[in-house]
């Protein structure tokens, strides 16, 4: 099942606030795995599972993507979604192979040893809601 941050982005202004990358990464204590070019990318939402299936139906475009699968399927999903960076959580680091295909992708891809659970809340304190669809998730800034 997919561990959301929320249901929606309630209440959320126009314009509402967006976190740099290399700011999830310093409130997750994450390294930096490949993508150090996209650090300065800006997220406004996040989606957080492990089943992939979940991630397709649920997450909106552009969403930061958090997960505990290290394979090239979690690659391949965050392309299809278009989202800028994926947070491996529970210590997890995917192999060379995966951690290529995302370089490829320009993926910025982060390593936390945090539970996802306590990284959605981290997140979520920092004002990062989570999505479930591109109405309630605003875009992402690719442009620093």
């Amino acid at each position: 099942m997919a561990a959301e941050l929320n249901s929606g982005c309630p209440n959320r202004p126009e314009g509402s606030l967006r976190v740099k990358l290399s700011e999830i990464a310093r409130i997750l204590d994450a390294e930096v795995l490949c993508g150090t070019e996209g650090l300065d990318h800006e997220v406004s939402a996040v989606f957080a599972g492990d089943l992939m299936s979940d991630v397709l139906a649920f997450a909106a475009p552009r969403a930061l993507l958090m997960t505990g699968l290290t394979n090239a399927q979690a690659v391949r999903t965050a392309e299809v979604i278009d989202a800028p960076a994926i947070v491996f959580v529970r210590g997890k680091r995917p192999g060379d192979k995966t951690l290529e295909l995302a370089a490829e992708k320009g993926l910025t891809c982060l390593a936390t040893r945090r539970l996802m659970y306590e990284s959605c809340g981290l997140l979520y304190s920092a004002g990062l809601p989570g999505c479930r669809s591109e109405a309630n998730c605003p875009e992402v800034d690719t442009h620093g």
